[in-house]
This record gives structure tokens, C-alpha cells and sequence, in this order.
């Protein structure tokens, strides 16, 4: 049986693709419910508990109108201005300070031959998530549909390494981004070129919350014309999440594809505009206390 948050999961993303589908006719809670074959009472409660906020005020978030203002976005938010000031709490921030460590030739030659590596699977806000690491950080995260595909997505990243199933320190500060502030650093050992691993680095930098496009990454790594070799090194981050390739959009603000699926992309960036709502909110609360 799968655990309760990947079943719940599992309606939350047959809603957001019904939604998706159907935006257009602006279908009602009891539409939605409906489509999931829920109680409009017993979604909302889903829906709310898992995103913290309703789903009518998630649509927005996700909206091609919202993205594009995210785009355009240039000064600092008030979440930016109470993080820099020292008055964000924890919550759901997720404050990672990842370092990326590019493996050496030798270090993953002959499909990983001189490598140990430790696997394990969890249950996420977003489904099913194999996380695996070498001595030196992590080294693979994705998204899956159960613990046997992950393991076998592992084996053709490394085929010759030493897989051992169990937990390390890495696997559970990495599942920390979901649910609490992680104070790190948090180190990735990953295979990529120079341009790869460029970046990656460059998707480390947008905020929680955020969204960038193609273009502006390329921008950032001072190759302006090679948006379309950003994209290729984008769908080959092999590190769901911490990297955060589901914050870059297209141009015109449409949501685009993503390696692990356009629904679950969507609600990564609904539900981390959500947790960032709670901590603006938490922060004027406690401002107005003071």
C-alpha cells in the first residue's frame, strides 16, 4: 500500500491537471471534487491542509497572468526585506546552502566502477523520492513511482558503482527542504560538464517562491544566446528539487515541460508560493507584535 501522503498527492495532481485542462470554464470546487471522486468538504480540506492555502487562491499562484508578474518582478518582496532583516522564522523556509562538487573523471569513469553509493526511498508533498549519496554529498534525486524504478534510473547513472540500500546523514537533511529550515551547507557530488554544472549553480539561485526563464539563466552564466542549450542542461539535472530546475518557466510565462512531470512542476510552484505567503503573514504578525 502506498503511504497516505503519495496517495494525497496522487489526487492533488489529478486536480491541478483537471484544473489545468478546464481553467478556461473556471470549474467550481464541486467540479473538481467531483472529477477526483471526493466531497467538495473533504477536498478543500485536502487541498488546504497540503498547500496551506485554498485551491481557488492556489490557481492563482499558477495562473500564466501570476507568472508572468513573477517574471517581471525586480524589487525585493516583502518576504525578501523580512529574511534580510532577520525576522523570517523557520516554517517552511527552506534555507539550503548547497554546494556543488563536480565528480572527477576518475571519480565516475567505467559508469561509476570506484564509487559507493547509499540509496533510499521517501514519501514527499510530491510524491514517491529516491535520494542516493556518495561519501561526499548527494549524488542523485528524482522523483518516482516506487522505490524499484528509482533504483533502476540509479543503476543507468552508475552501473558499475556499489549500491547499498539505507539512510545516510545527506538523505535525511535532504527531505529537511520539505518540511523546515535547513541550515547546511549541503553538499552534492554530481557529474556534469562545465556548462552543466554552470548551470545548476545558476538555478540555486532563485528564491524560493520565484520563477526565471530560460533566457535569463543563459544570461546569468554570460551566454546569452544559448537559451536552448540552458534547457537541455536543465531536463539533465539529475537532482530533483534541491536543484531547482521546476522555478524556470518560459519567457511568455507559460509553465513548460518538466523531467518529472508538468503536474507535479505545477504544484511545486503553487505550493512554494503558499509557504512563502505563510511566512510573509508569520512576519507581519510578528512585526505588528513588536
Amino acid at each position: 500500500m502506498k503511504p497516505l501522503d503519495t496517495q494525497n498527492f496522487e489526487r492533488i495532481a489529478r486536480a491541478i491537471e483537471y484544473i489545468g485542462h478546464n481553467f478556461r470554464a473556471q470549474p467550481t470546487l464541486d467540479d473538481v471534487a467531483s472529477h477526483i471522486h471526493m466531497s467538495p468538504y473533504h477536498f478543500q480540506r485536502l487541498f488546504s491542509e497540503w498547500a496551506g492555502v485554498s485551491p481557488k487562491k492556489f490557481l492563482q499562484y499558477i495562473s500564466i497572468q501570476h507568472a508572468k508578474s513573477m517574471l517581471r518582478a525586480t524589487q525585493a518582496t516583502l518576504f525578501d526585506t523580512a529574511f534580510d532583516t532577520g525576522l523570517s522564522g523557520t516554517g517552511r523556509l527552506h534555507d539550503l546552502f548547497v554546494n556543488i562538487e563536480g565528480m572527477t573523471p576518475g571519480e565516475y569513469k567505467n559508469g561509476g566502477a570506484e564509487l559507493r553509493i547509499v540509496f533510499s526511498c521517501y514519501d514527499s508533498p510530491f510524491g514517491n523520492v529516491g535520494i542516493a549519496s556518495t561519501e561526499r554529498g548527494i549524488c542523485y534525486m528524482a522523483f518516482t513511482e516506487s522505490e524499484t524504478a528509482a533504483l533502476a534510473d540509479l543503476l543507468r547513472h552508475f552501473p558499475n558503482a556499489r549500491i547499498m540500500i539505507g539512510e545516510t546523514d545527506f538523505h535525511i537533511r535532504a527531505m529537511r527542504i520539505f518540511t523546515e529550515s535547513e541550515t547546511g551547507p549541503l553538499p552534492l557530488h554530481i557529474k556534469g560538464t562545465d556548462f552543466q554544472l554552470k548551470v545548476w549553480e545558476a538555478l540555486l539561485k532563485i528564491p524560493m517562491g520565484r520563477l526565471s526563464s530560460y533566457g535569463t539563466i543563459a544570461n546569468e552564466i554570460n551566454t546569452p544566446n544559448a537559451s536552448r542549450a540552458v534547457g537541455t542542461a536543465i531536463g539533465k539535472n539529475p537532482i530533483a528539487y534541491l536543484i531547482p530546475c521546476h522555478r524556470v518557466i518560459q519567457a511568455g510565462g507559460m509553465i513548460g515541460g518538466y523531467r518529472w512531470g508538468t503536474n507535479r512542476k505545477v504544484a511545486m510552484i503553487g505550493w512554494e508560493a503558499a509557504q512563502v505567503l505563510h511566512i510573509e503573514n508569520t512576519n507581519l504578525l510578528q512585526s505588528d507584535n513588536w
